[in-house]
Order: C-alpha cells, then sequence, then structure tokens
C-alpha cells in the first residue's frame, strides 16, 4: 500500500501574479463610503469601479483595454443623489450593470457598446421599494431580468426588470442588517448573512425559511455565506474572540458545521469568491494585504489551503472576472482586480504547466545543492587553515 505524504490536487501550484504598472488603471478616485461590499465588478468587457463624487453617487464603467492614467473628467454614471454601495454586472448582457444606492434606489443602466463617451444619469429603470439604503444588488444566475436587492430595512425583493415590478417581497424574516445574499447554482433558493448571527436558507418561490443556523460565527462583525455548486455553504464570519473562521455547512443538516477552521485575529471583513468549475474559494480581506485560497474537497478536512497571494498594499475592495472573460490558453483560472486607494490593479491566478513544475522542483534542487557545496568549501578551506596552523 502506497501512502501518500502530500494531497494529491490539480491547484496545488496555483500562484498569482500582478500584472505591470502599464495594464493597471490609474487615478481613480476610490469610494470611502463605509460598507462591506467588493465596490468592483467585472465582466468580459468592462471593470466597473464605485468612486468619490461630490453631491451623489457615482461608478466608473472603463473598457477593460482601457488602461493607464484615467483623466480627472472621466464620465460617469452619476445618477444616484446618495452614495452607490454596490454593483453587478448582468449575468446575460455585458452591457447592463445595476447599482443599489444610499438613496433607497435600485438603478438598472445601459452602458453603451464601446464605453462611456459623456456622463450617464438615466438609467434603463429606476427600482423603488427600499425605505432604507440598499446594501446588495445580485443577478438572478439562470433566469434573465430578475434581480434581487436587499436593504437596511431587513428586506429582500426580487424585480422583473422587464416591467419594474416586484416579483417577490420576503419581509418579516430577518430582523436586522442582512450582510450578504447570494443565490444557489440554478438560482431556486438564496442564502443570507444577518446581524442576527443567523445564517438562513430560503425558498424565494414559497417566501419559506427552509434551513437556518443560529450563530453560525459567534463574533459581532460582519459574516458573508455563499453557496458552493453541490448545494453546501462556505461561510465567512468572526469568533467569539474575534478571530476570523470560514465554516463549511450542509444545508439539510446545519445543527453542527462539516469543517470550522480559525485563521487570524485581523478585524477586515472577508469576501469570498468561488469558483465552481474548480471548487477554489478565494478569500479577499478588507484592508488585507493578500489573496488566500482553499479547495473544496470530499475528503476530510473538507477545505484544504492551498496558498497565498500576498502583494504590499492592502485592498480597498475586490472584483473577480467570470470564467468566460480568462485567458484559458495561458492557464489562467482566475483573475481578480485589486483597488488601491488611487488604483485598480489585475492579480492573475496561474496553474502552471507539469513542466513547469517540474523545472522549479528542479530548480530548487539544484539551488539546495549549490548552497551544501558552498557550505562543504568552507568547511574545507577552515580545516586547511586549521592544518596549515598546526604544521606552523
Amino acid at each position: 500500500m502506497i501512502r501518500r505524504v502530500v494531497r494529491q490536487s490539480k491547484f496545488r501550484h496555483v500562484f498569482g501574479q500582478a500584472v505591470k504598472n502599464d495594464q493597471c488603471y490609474d487615478d481613480i478616485r476610490v469610494s470611502r463610503v463605509t460598507w462591506d461590499s467588493a465596490f468592483c465588478a467585472v465582466n468580459p468587457k468592462f471593470v466597473a469601479i464605485i468612486v468619490e463624487a461630490s453631491g451623489g453617487g457615482a461608478f466608473l464603467v472603463l473598457p477593460l483595454l482601457k488602461t493607464g492614467r484615467i483623466d480627472k473628467a472621466y464620465p460617469t454614471v452619476c445618477g444616484h443623489t446618495g452614495p452607490v454601495l454596490d454593483i453587478d454586472w448582468c449575468p446575460h448582457n455585458d452591457h447592463v450593470i445595476a447599482s443599489g444606492s444610499e438613496d433607497c434606489t435600485v438603478m438598472v443602466w445601459q452602458i453603451p457598446e464601446n464605453g462611456l463617451t459623456a456622463p450617464l444619469s438615466e438609467p434603463v429603470v429606476v427600482l423603488e421599494g427600499h425605505s432604507k439604503r440598499v446594501g446588495i444588488v445580485t443577478w438572478h444566475p439562470t433566469a434573465r431580468n430578475v434581480l434581487l436587492s436587499a436593504g437596511c430595512d431587513n428586506l429582500i425583493i426580487i424585480w422583473n426588470v422587464g416591467t419594474g415590478d416586484a416579483l417577490i417581497n420576503l419581509e418579516d424574516m430577518h430582523p436586522d442588517v442582512i450582510f450578504s445574499v447570494c443565490w444557489s447554482r440554478n438560482g431556486s433558493l438564496i442564502c443570507t448573512a444577518c446581524k442576527d448571527k443567523k445564517v438562513r436558507v430560503v425558498d424565494p418561490r414559497k417566501g419559506k425559511i427552509i434551513a437556518e443556523k443560529d450563530k453560525a460565527h459567534e463574533g459581532a462583525r460582519p459574516m458573508r455565506a455563499i453557496f458552493l455548486a453541490d448545494g453546501n455553504i462556505f461561510t465567512t464570519g468572526f469568533s467569539r474572540m474575534s478571530e476570523r473562521q470560514l465554516a463549511l455547512w450542509n444545508p439539510k443538516n446545519m445543527e453542527d458545521p462539516i469543517s470550522v477552521h480559525e485563521m487570524d485575529t485581523s478585524n477586515g471583513v472577508l469576501l469570498p469568491f468561488y469558483d465552481p468549475d474548480t471548487n477554489v474559494v478565494y478569500l479577499c480581506g478588507k484592508g488585507d494585504s493578500s489573496i488566500r485560497y482553499f479547495e473544496i474537497t470530499d475528503e476530510a478536512p473538507y477545505v484544504h489551503y492551498l496558498n497565498t497571494f500576498s502583494s504590499k498594499e492592502p485592498q480597498r475592495g475586490m472584483g473577480y472576472m467570470p470564467k468566460r472573460g480568462l485567458d484559458v490558453n495561458k492557464c489562467e483560472i482566475a483573475r481578480f482586480y485589486k483597488l488601491h486607494e488611487r488604483k485598480c490593479e489585475p492579480i492573475i491566478m496561474t496553474v502552471p504547466r507539469k513542466n513547469e513544475v517540474k523545472l522549479e522542483e528542479l530548480l530548487r534542487e539544484v539551488k539546495s545543492l549549490k548552497d551544501l557545496v558552498t557550505l562543504q568549501d568552507r568547511r574545507i578551506a577552515k580545516l586547511e587553515d586549521q592544518v596549515a596552523k598546526v604544521a606552523i
């Protein structure tokens, strides 16, 4: 019987690499609003970034190829009367984006083919139904023109964007602020994380909570919950001792987690980004300067740490490119758009080819042998000196 020392995985050697300076988006005044959203949304054509704006809320929409310094006078999407808190690109149309704002409205925008040439202040549709600021907007993954919004009025509304009507109102389910909402893979369920420390799984058609877990993470700071491809739920939060945690849950039995990992004592909220094709979860902490990534498998401990991409600058927000926008010929499996204080920096995650991994291992071996030879040479020189002294 062969005993494996190292767990076999195709993604053990995934590494991150920041692009060169001329491929970044410079001189962008990223929003300073105190809200734990990603502040950035990306698709294969555009990158959208929530920015500082006087007298209302605005976000930039840049064609992906428009890198370098962005002119201060570059046109923005500026129809909101309060700061923009969240943005999300439609998965079915790369020119449609939704935004939620402190002005209690959700707006849906149509971006021209080649990007903006003048400020855009007229949305395609304004969705009004929240009584407090709207902090979460997310499109349905499989049904066209269906958009979910969640506000600080503890209300979730599912909209028909085509008609501008509310299809479903989920009220009286959350007694406090909703931190995150995520659709299941086929869009039949949603999972939510709330300030009352509960994670809920909701069937929006029936308007029923079908599973919930009290004190999924015992800390008071914000939690995040996302659905995985197999229907399990992945959460990030804080322990009672303010340590950051991640956990895996089975919604059919939420008494005990499948797996819990303690991470560190930083106070930045962990934003999870999930790739269903590779089953890898990337965790980006607000205010951190690193991206940690984990592989989810069927074998214990179920959540396997892979690696960390580290840089010098802390991140203010993060955009995640959908798989169809990646360069698979270069073995790219994920691409992030990291927001600094005044720029946006793409970070590319790559699986090295087998021969590259082998080459790296050989080079490491050569280096260690060279170090050993150098050490031996020094020892020989020392012994020769001692022999010479004794001979005299």
